[in-house]
């Protein structure tokens, strides 16, 4: 693995050192530096917008020399070709005689489009673009929303999680990383590689397919929260849900498949991690003042995977389990319930059969904990708690119904 190159060298930096009194001044200095003009830094700081500026200088983007004839003819690729990158890497398709493309752009613009000589391959080459664009953007996006998250006149600080961050720690802080970025998404990304592999040909070797559990959780009373609070309480509300989600859900195994503002997505291969993840969730919205109940649903069984995102009848019972689960409970498949019914710490009770949109009448059950007293989050009582004993029917009495 290669180090990610830094600014060139001879360019101003920030030193750690400068940051604390005087801090401000010596991102300045360094942006002067950088060919910022006083306008330039005097409307950043009043705007809130000195660190994104700061990011913005120190990364040092390459200039645009060529436009598409140019790097057509300079890497003998169709322009047909390179539209076709351009636009699955998620940019717009550059006009006539605009110089968008970087001197980097056009060797792995030629690289790339070399590999495009058969139709198969092209496919394949398009099929990653679109990936690695649309996952690159959110990772940009994310980074930007941690040094953009002060109000334009406010004091020059943003709150980070739960912190107080000033603009000159948060440029300190972005100059650091920014170099080691790059060599974290490699590393990541081979380490994800990996273990997808390994979960195809775990696959393969059963010779079943896919199985697995698939679950959604939404937060209830979002969208009536949405219209009450302001964005930033909202963003800090949305970035502690998910901050819960992922460390549930990674705890026992699963990955998070998508996180649609207040719904999250998630896979994990058995049954019994998909309930201790179900359970952390709810447990943790229950103790976290500022979140809303959950509602979780669970299906299992097949499932089909196409660019880490999961399609499939059980997606869709899963969701479906969900959109009927009431506030603060849990809701499984007859599956589910079948591979946890023996299980002694939990406690299945079945509810009354669903009809269930475009899939038709199924048996589900609330998933609970066998000794509430277990959970860290037992002393508070979940809420709605006769809403969802009315929706509930024990398993002896249907037994002696039917």
């Amino acid at each position: 693995m290669t180090d990610a190159p830094g600014p060139p060298p001879g360019l101003p930096h920030l030193d750690p050192a400068a940051v604390g009194d005087g801090g401000i001044g010596a991102v300045r200095d360094m942006l002067a530096g950088l060919g910022c003009t006083v306008e330039e830094l005097d409307r950043a700081e009043r705007d809130g917008t000195l660190p994104l500026l700061a990011v913005e200088r120190l990364i040092v983007p390459e200039v645009a020399l060529y436009d598409l004839d140019a790097v057509t003819a300079r890497t003998g690729i169709a322009a047909g070709h390179i539209r076709q990158l351009w636009r699955s890497l998620g940019y717009p398709e550059p006009r006539p005689g605009e110089v968008v493309f970087t001197e980097v752009d056009r060797e792995l613009l030629g690289e790339v489009g070399r590999l495009m000589e058969g139709e198969l391959i092209t496919d394949l080459v398009l099929h990653i673009s679109r990936v690695i664009g649309s996952s690159m953007a959110r990772v940009a996006s994310s980074q930007v929303d941690v040094i953009s998250t002060r109000a334009p006149g406010a004091p020059r600080h943003a709150v980070v999680g739960d912190v107080e961050v000033s603009d000159d720690v948060l440029v300190s802080g972005a100059a650091a990383l920014l170099p080691l970025v790059p060599r974290v998404l490699d590393a990541a990304w081979r380490r994800h590689l990996r273990v997808a592999i390994r979960r195809r040909l775990s696959i393969a070797e059963a010779g079943q397919g896919q199985l697995g559990v698939v679950g959604f959780a939404d937060l209830v009373g979002f969208t009536a929260l949405s219209q009450q609070v302001g964005d930033d309480e909202l963003a800090a509300i949305v970035d502690r849900f998910e901050r819960l989600a992922f460390d549930a859900v990674t705890a026992e195994g699963g990955r998070v498949v998508k996180m649609i503002g207040d719904e999250v997505m998630f896979t994990v291969d058995e049954p019994r991690a998909a309930a201790e993840i179900a359970l952390a969730l709810a447990e943790g919205t229950r103790g976290a003042d500022d979140l809303s109940e959950l509602r979780v649903g669970l299906a299992y069984g097949p499932l089909l995977e196409r660019e880490g995102d999961l399609y499939g009848p059980m997606v869709n019972l899963a969701s479906r389990i969900t959109a009927v689960a009431f506030p603060g409970t849990i809701v499984v498949s007859a599956s589910i319930h079948d591979a946890l019914v023996h299980d002694p710490d939990y406690r299945l009770r079945s509810m009354r059969p669903r009809n269930l949109k475009d899939i038709g009448r199924v048996s589900l059950s609330v998933l609970r904990r066998a000794a509430p007293g277990e959970s860290r989050f037992a002393d508070r009582r979940p809420a709605l708690r006769d809403a969802v004993t009315a929706g509930v029917e024990p398993a002896d009495d249907r037994r002696r119904r039917s």
